[in-house]
C-alpha cells in the first residue's frame, strides 16, 4: 500500500507542507485515473453488503470464529511484511484488523491492494480468526476499493489538533479523533433519553413554526428574513413557548418540542447562534412540578448515558441526583454579594444602590430606565451566578423581568419562576401566566421597553393573548438547554465540541 504521505518531517515549513500535500493529491488523482482507465473505477460501485461491524466482531468472537463476515471502512494503517500485510480498518464503531496475503487473494489482487492509500474506503470479505499475538482479525479472501480518497489524512503522529480546523472540517475530526465520534454518539443517546423520559409520562411531541411574523417567548435578538411569496418580513424563532402554550389551550395538557432555536447574539464557548432546546408544558402544574421534572430528566439522562448521576466536568464532580439546592434570587445576592434587596423598597433606592455597588456597567439599559428587578438581576449575574457550581435552582424572579410568569401569591413584585444553574444557566421555567388581561398589560410594557432601545424585549403577540382569552388552565412550563446538558455529560469545554457543525466565519473572512 502506498505510503507517499508519510515522508514529511516535523521541521518542514507550512509552504513546503502545502506543496507536499498538493503533490500527494496529484499522485492520488493519477492513481484514480489509471483505475478508471483499467475499468476499476471505485466510484462506479453502488453498494457493499456489510454483515458485521468492528465491535460486533470483537465482542462476538466466540460465535464468529472461523465464520465468514463482510466488513467495510476506511484504511487507517498498513503494515507490509512481504507477501502478507495488516490493515487497520475503521468503521462507525471503531477499528478491526484485517490480515491479507498473496496466497488467499492471489498475486495480482494482492499487488493491486498494495497500491491503495491510507484513507481509502474498502470492503473486505473473509473469516474471523485470532493472530498468533491474540488479536481478533478478519482474514481477507476478497478486497474491493469502494472509494478513492483524493486528499491524504492528517499525519498520524500529530493528527488534527487545531480547534478551528477541527470545527471547520468536522468530517476529518470524526475520522481522526475517536473520542469525537464517541461524543456525538452520546449526544444522540442523551437526546433519546430525554424523549424517553417525557414519552413515558404521556407528553406529546409536537412541531411548531420555525418562521414567524413576530419573535417572542424569550428576551433575545432574532434573525430577520423575508418571504418573497408573501412580501412579508419573518423571523427565525427564538423560542417555541407561545405556540406550545396554544397547544395547552387546545387541550393537549402535556406537550414538548425538541428542536432548534436561533438568536442573533454573541458567539463564545457557551453560545452558538443556532442551538438545541427542549420546551415542555404541563397543564395543572406549577414551577415546583417543573423543578422536580428538571432534576429528574437530567439525572435520568446522566444515569442512562454515563451509568451514574455523579459525573466529572472539567475536573469538578457534579451531582445530578435529586434534590437540587433551592435558593431565592434575593437570598443568592445576599449570600454571594452581601447585598440585601429585601430592604430595597423603591426603584429609586435600587438605582442608588446600583451606583454605590458599581452595577451600572452590568445593566442592559440606561440606569434611569432601570427598575428594581433589573438591578436585582444584574447583581445576581455579577455576584452569584458564577458561584453556582453544583446543580441549583434559583427561584422567585422579579416580575419586572418575567413578562410571561405568574406573580407569587402575597408578593406581586416577584414571580413563580426559576432558572437552573450548573456553573451556568441550563433551564428556565415558570408557573405560566394565564390571565389574558395581565398578559396584555405585560406585552404593552415590553413594547415600551423596545421603544426605549431594548431590542431583546418581547414583541406583542395579539393572537397569543386571544388564545388566553379562550382559556388556558394553570400550567407549568420549562425550557432546558440541551446543548449545555450534553456539554456536562460529555465533559466538553466548548459548545462547539458538541455541535457537529458550529457557526463560523468563512475562511476568506
Amino acid at each position: 500500500m502506498s505510503q507517499e504521505e508519510t515522508g514529511a518531517g516535523d521541521m518542514i515549513d507550512e509552504e513546503s507542507a502545502q506543496r507536499a500535500l498538493s503533490e500527494q493529491q496529484m499522485v492520488r488523482r493519477e492513481k484514480l485515473a489509471r483505475l478508471q482507465a483499467e475499468g476499476r473505477d471505485p466510484f462506479a460501485i453502488v453498494t457493499w453488503k456489510q454483515t458485521h461491524h468492528s465491535v460486533e466482531i470483537k465482542q462476538g468472537f466466540e460465535a464468529l470464529e472461523n465464520k465468514d463476515v463482510s466488513v467495510a471502512g476506511r484504511v487507517m494503517s498498513f503494515r507490509d511484511i512481504g507477501k502478507a500485510a495488516f490493515i487497520d480498518l475503521q468503521d462507525r464503531d471503531g477499528r478491526v484488523q484485517v490480515y491479507l496475503n498473496s496466497e488467499a487473494l492471489g498475486d495480482e489482487a494482492y499487488a493491486h491492494v498494495k497500491t491503495w492509500d491510507l484513507g481509502d474506503i474498502i470492503g473486505v470479505e473473509g473469516y474471523v480468526f485470532k493472530t498468533r499475538r491474540g488479536e481478533i482479525s478478519v482474514h481477507a479472501r476478497r478486497m474491493v476499493l469502494l472509494t478513492k480518497a483524493i486528499e491524504p489524512l492528517p499525519e498520524k503522529f500529530h493528527g488534527l489538533k487545531d480547534p478551528e480546523q477541527r470545527y471547520r472540517r468536522r468530517y476529518l475530526d470524526l475520522v481522526m479523533n475517536p473520542q469525537v465520534m464517541d461524543t456525538f454518539k452520546k449526544r444522540t443517546q442523551i437526546i433519546r433519553a430525554v424523549r424517553e423520559y417525557l414519552d413515558a409520562r404521556e407528553y406529546i411531541e409536537v412541531e411548531t413554526p420555525v418562521l414567524g411574523t413576530i419573535a417572542s417567548g424569550a428576551a433575545a435578538r432574532p434573525f430577520v428574513t423575508k418571504s418573497n411569496a408573501l412580501n412579508l418580513q419573518l423571523y427565525l424563532r427564538i423560542a417555541t413557548e407561545l405556540y406550545l402554550k396554544r397547544c395547552i389551550v387546545g387541550g393537549m395538557e402535556r406537550v414538548y418540542e425538541m428542536g432548534k432555536d436561533f438568536r442573533n447574539e454573541g458567539i463564545d464557548i457557551r453560545h452558538n447562534p443556532e442551538f438545541t432546546m427542549i420546551e415542555l408544558y404541563q397543564a395543572y402544574a406549577d414551577y415546583n412540578d417543573m423543578m422536580e421534572l428538571c432534576e429528574n430528566i437530567c439525572a435520568y439522562a446522566a444515569q442512562k448515558v454515563c451509568g451514574t448521576t455523579t459525573v466529572t466536568y472539567q475536573g469538578t464532580e457534579l451531582r445530578f441526583a435529586a434534590p437540587w439546592r433551592r435558593l431565592t434570587m434575593v437570598d443568592a445576592v445576599k449570600e454571594y454579594g452581601n447585598i440585601d434587596f429585601s430592604l430595597v423598597k423603591t426603584d429609586e433606592e435600587a438605582r442608588a444602590l446600583a451606583t454605590e455597588k458599581g452595577l451600572t456597567e452590568d445593566l442592559k439599559k440606561k440606569l434611569k430606565d432601570c427598575n428594581k428587578g433589573d438591578i436585582l438581576n444584574a447583581a445576581f449575574e455579577k455576584y452569584a451566578e458564577k458561584e453556582l457550581i453544583q446543580p441549583t435552582f434559583i427561584i422567585d424572579y422579579p416580575a419586572d423581568i418575567s413578562p410571561l410568569t405568574k406573580q407569587k401569591p402575597g408578593d406581586p413584585s416577584m414571580t413563580e419562576r426559576f432558572e437552573a444553574f450548573i456553573g451556568r444557566e441550563i433551564a428556565n421555567a415558570y408557573s405560566e401566566l394565564n390571565d389574558p388581561i395581565v398578559q396584555n398589560d405585560r406585552f404593552q410594557q415590553q413594547a415600551k421597553e423596545r421603544e426605549l432601545g431594548d431590542d431583546e424585549a418581547y414583541m406583542f403577540d395579539a393572537d397569543f393573548v386571544s388564545s388566553l382569552e379562550v382559556g388556558m388552565p394553570p400550567t407549568g412550563g420549562m425550557g432546558i438547554g440541551i446543548d449545555r446538558l450534553i456539554m456536562f455529560l460529555t465533559d466538553a469545554y466548548s459548545i462547539r465540541d458538541i455541535i457537529l457543525f458550529p457557526t463560523m466565519k468563512p475562511v476568506n473572512q
